[in-house]
Order: structure tokens, then sequence, then C-alpha cells
């Protein structure tokens, strides 16, 4: 295993890329030393759904859990990154040659990541799972699914693969950065907010080579 981790979370700023109708991401400074104050105090808003974040099945699902059942085992341990040659979707014909086992981590490096960060506008024409191909992964008995742009599903039609995935015991990690992340296996650990009752939370996420 490399000492070195790679952290490939989007940091948090004022101005950033979110999904339109959610409340942008806002940090606020309540108190500055600079002006005489004890301390710096800042306070921050928006969507929990803003840059590298979770989804909790509750998310989509009524009376579903919330964020803070998360399990450690979902976000920490072993992970596979799966380059997608596709420019447009993640395709079940694509995945089926990686043999997805159960209970695998695994994070889809797409074009997105090279493409839908460069800037603040948010890409309406993203890299994402079809609900086929997430069909596909609740059967394989994946634990986790993570994605390189703000959604596992389409702009138009993302209900559906998100329904998918969190009824299928799949949770999902969205909002990755993996341009500089070579496909093959890691060390991942990816920790939400416990937030009680929370419809997804953000995260921090990193990943250390593992030498097999």
């Amino acid at each position: 295993m490399s000492d070195a981790w790679i952290d490939i979370s989007i940091p948090l700023h004022n101005g950033m890329v979110h999904w339109p109708g959610d409340a942008p991401f806002e940090r606020i400074d309540t108190l500055e030393l600079a002006k005489g104050d004890s301390c710096n105090l800042s306070q921050i808003c928006g969507s929990a759904h803003t840059g590298t974040h979770m989804d909790a099945p509750r998310h989509y699902l009524l009376g579903a859990a919330g964020i803070e059942t998360v399990p450690i085992a979902a976000v920490a341990g072993p992970a596979r990154v799966i380059e997608i040659r596709d420019p447009e979707l993640i395709r079940t014909q694509e995945l089926e040659p990686h043999r997805p086992a159960r209970g695998e981590r695994l994070l889809f490096k797409t074009r997105n990541s090279s493409h839908c960060w460069r800037t603040h506008e948010f890409h309406r024409q993203f890299v994402h799972l079809l609900p086929e191909a997430a069909h596909y992964l609740v059967q394989c008995g994946v634990q986790t699914v993570g994605i390189d742009y703000l959604s596992v599903g389409g702009y138009e039609n993302g209900a559906e693969t998100h329904r998918i995935l969190l009824g299928g015991g799949v949770w999902i990690i969205e909002g990755l950065n993996l341009e500089h992340v070579e496909p093959g296996y890691y060390e991942l650990v990816c920790l939400p907010l416990k937030i009680a009752g929370g419809d997804g939370a953000p995260a921090r996420a990193v990943l250390r080579k593992l030498v097999l």
C-alpha cells in the first residue's frame, strides 16, 4: 500500500457549481480578527448535495434511512476505480467485463472529471448511470457507487437511477474528482457529516493506492 493519500473531494467555496434549483453554497464571515473581533468565525449554508457528498436512502425513498445510518464499511475500505470510455453514458455493456462483485465499492471515472469541474457553470450533459446499469449493479450486490459529477443519474431522468440504487441497498457518493486517479484498486475513506435524518451530506473523500 502506498503512503500517499489522494484527495478526490471538491473544495466548497462561494460561487461554486451546484445543481439547478438547489441552494448554492455560501460561507459568510460573522467575526473577523482583522476587524478587531476575538476570533475568526463564519457560518455556512446551502444544499446538502453540493460538491462532494453522499445520498441517503431517504433522498428518494419515502420513510427510508437518513445519512446518519450509513455503515462505515460502505465508505471505508478497498475500492476499485473503473474508467468509463463511453463519453455519454455508463451502460451495462461496459460494466460487464469488469465483473462487479458482491460488497464492492466502485468509483466511476468518466470524462466528467476532466470536463465538468473546469467551470462554475452547471453541465446538463454529463456522463451518468443508465437505469438498466443501476439494476445490473444491484444484481451484482455492489455496496457503494461513486461518480465524478453532481448526480449518479441524468439531469432529465436521474430519479429512477437513484431509486434503483438506494432501494437496492447501494450507497451513493457524488461529486468526486478523479481526473488524476488511475484506474485500479485503492483504499477509500469517504465520511459524510453525521446529520440526523439527513437526505444527504457533504463528505471528504480520499484514496490510497493498494499494491496487490
